[in-house]
């Protein structure tokens, strides 16, 4: 660690110090007044006003709701990525800061992430002799497929940036505790929905007809196991299903019947063929019933794979965030993050953020969900440190081997091999 970068991180330290009730505002204000998917709309005009006080100078997204906004100028440019929408649930907490919108609530931690950025953003503004730019993106529409990153990426707003961070509340470690790992952290996820369809009948003459909840059941045991013996167990490709529907009579055989699941898989190159695989095995098994066999799959996103070179920036600033009694291994999550998306134009690395304050912990989608609001405080120096230590790095690009600053064709390339099913309509289904 340079000098310089130990002054700017000891700087932040005592900005978050004494800003720590402001920070704490912030995300209760924020989850109070949690909005959805492309309508962060008071959101987004919130952290505007926020920014433009400290003298910066925020766009917004080409969506209409999230920002972008340099901190610093110059290259070299490194991006820290913040989600801000909430999730279609019921807050169940009894606390001042509840949400006061019906059936909305931030219970994924998004309110703490865009605190932490919209906090980095502020505390370095404030700071002299920033070596290059930090570009805040506080990016909307996290909670849909395939993400708002998809937007982010085509945008063009990551175009001359080196690499990406970002962080994501861990409620099973301790506030005060960061969470890395190298490789893939989280697993790509899609939908897939299956429709079988036969002709019906009696269930006293199951031989005159195609047994449709037979043919449904052997999918439900047979796919996960015949999935297994297809793909390397390294890729960690898993098939749930999630719901199942047919028929209404106890002694009538229907005409349709329907399954819907979710396709898990933490190897980026098993992601690409897993259509394929998937399409081929509903289509083998179905066929030894005689059904009618109708596959609506849907490529979600991708796993989000952090970057060893990144990782190592970010393990540096953890050490000296919260020490190396508190910086852990963490394990893979099979759950999706758009972030990953990211990883098309960059190196990129995902971190988690402890917010466990003791008693049982209140897991991530639920409606009790919450944190202890120190893990604010930690969040920023953290991404803060990581962004000054990603900074002193890419100085020199002749040495990373990365593209130079303002070398768009790396974009250009990622975005030109993406297949047509990446472009899918947006949906409301959550990974």
């Amino acid at each position: 660690m340079t000098p310089v970068v130990e002054k700017l991180g000891a700087a932040v330290d005592d900005w978050v110090a004494a800003h720590h009730s402001q920070l704490v505002s912030t995300r209760r204000h924020l989850h109070a007044h949690p909005e959805l998917a492309f309508a962060e709309f008071e959101t987004t005009s919130f952290l505007e006003q926020r920014l433009r006080t400290h003298g910066l100078r925020p766009r917004r997204l080409p969506t209409g709701t999230g920002l972008v906004v340099d901190v610093g100028s110059g290259d070299p440019v490194v991006v820290l990525r913040a989600d801000i929408d909430a999730l279609p649930l019921a807050d169940l907490k009894d606390v001042p800061y509840a949400s006061t919108r019906e059936g909305m609530c931030h219970a994924c931690g998004h309110d703490v992430h865009t605190t932490v950025v919209l906090g980095v953003a502020i505390a370095l503004a404030g700071l002299d002799g920033l070596p290059g730019t930090v570009r805040c993106i506080f990016q909307p529409a996290e909670e849909t497929i395939p993400g708002g990153a998809t937007e982010v990426v085509a945008s063009g707003v990551l175009d001359g940036a080196m690499r990406a961070f970002a962080l994501h509340c861990d409620p099973s470690i301790p506030a005060g505790t960061v969470g890395l790992r190298t490789g893939a952290i989280t697993a790509a996820c899609d939908r897939i929905d299956v429709t079988l369809t036969g002709p019906g009948g009696h269930t006293a003459r199951p031989q005159l007809t195609v047994d449709l909840v037979d043919a449904l059941g052997r999918l439900i045991t047979d796919l996960p196991g015949l999935l297994s013996r297809q793909v390397d167990p390294r890729a960690g490709m898993s098939l749930v299903w999630g719901a199942v529907n047919a028929g209404i009579a106890a002694n009538a055989i229907p005409q349709r019947g329907q399954l819907r699941g979710t396709v898990r898989v933490l190897d980026r190159d098993a992601w690409k063929g897993a259509e394929d695989l998937m399409r081929s095995l509903v289509e083998r098994v179905a066929a030894a019933s005689g059904a009618g066999c109708d596959v609506d799959y849907v490529r979600g996103l991708p796993p989000v794979v952090n970057d060893p070179r990144a990782v190592v920036l970010m393990r540096a600033a953890a050490l000296e965030t919260v020490g190396s009694d508190r910086v852990v291994l963490t394990p893979q999550s099979m759950g999706g993050e758009d972030f990953g998306w990211f990883a098309d134009v960059m190196p990129i690395a995902l971190a988690r953020l402890g917010t466990h304050g003791g008693g049982a912990p209140l897991d991530l989608h639920r409606g009790t969900f919450d944190v202890d609001e120190r893990a604010i405080g930690v969040g920023v120096r953290l991404l803060a440190r990581t962004a000054l230590h990603a900074l002193e790095a890419d100085a020199a690009p002749a040495r990373t081997g990365r593209p130079a600053p303002g070398d768009t064709s790396a974009r250009r390339a990622a975005h030109e091999r993406r297949e047509p099913d990446d472009e899918s309509p947006r949906s409301a289904d959550r990974t």
